[in-house]
């Protein structure tokens, strides 16, 4: 389910700045070519709601890495770009981004986006009793 996430943020990403943009998912390498993206999954979380109904949590941290000399500038125009992560397509479904938010550290924009949602999850059917013998008496 994260990876479908994942390749959702990817996608939008793809769409919004071009099939030339660079979308690391797996870390950063020492010698990265800058501009790119750093997509990161901060924390995911389930509770349970009721029998095989979860509310599943995800928060994101998209890292831009800019390369112009006006790196604010560049930050600031990418963040309001990144508003388009809202709603992307995750395993066929719509998701909705929600928490929306960014800053700026070290000369590394930091775009936060949480995607929240409730799903069915199978659980293992457990063996049922083949045969039942039962044995009732009184007496001696």
């Amino acid at each position: 389910m994260v990876n479908n996430i994942i390749d959702g943020i990817v996608i939008k990403l793809d769409s919004v700045f071009g099939a030339d943009s660079v979308i690391h998912t797996e870390g950063v390498e020492q010698d990265f070519k800058e501009p790119c993206f750093y997509v990161k999954l901060l924390s995911a979380n389930q509770k349970q709601i009721l029998n095989n109904r979860y509310y599943l949590q995800h928060s994101f941290d998209i890292h831009y890495f800019p390369d112009t000399a006006n790196k604010n500038s560049e930050m600031f125009e990418t963040a309001s770009k990144l508003s388009a992560l809202e709603y992307i397509i995750s395993g066929g479904n719509l998701i909705r981004g929600t928490k929306m938010n960014y800053q700026t550290v070290d000369g590394v924009l930091h775009y936060f986006v949480d995607y929240n949602y409730y799903a069915y999850l199978s659980k293992e059917e457990a063996e049922k009793m083949q045969i039942l013998s039962v044995h009732n008496g009184i007496g001696g």
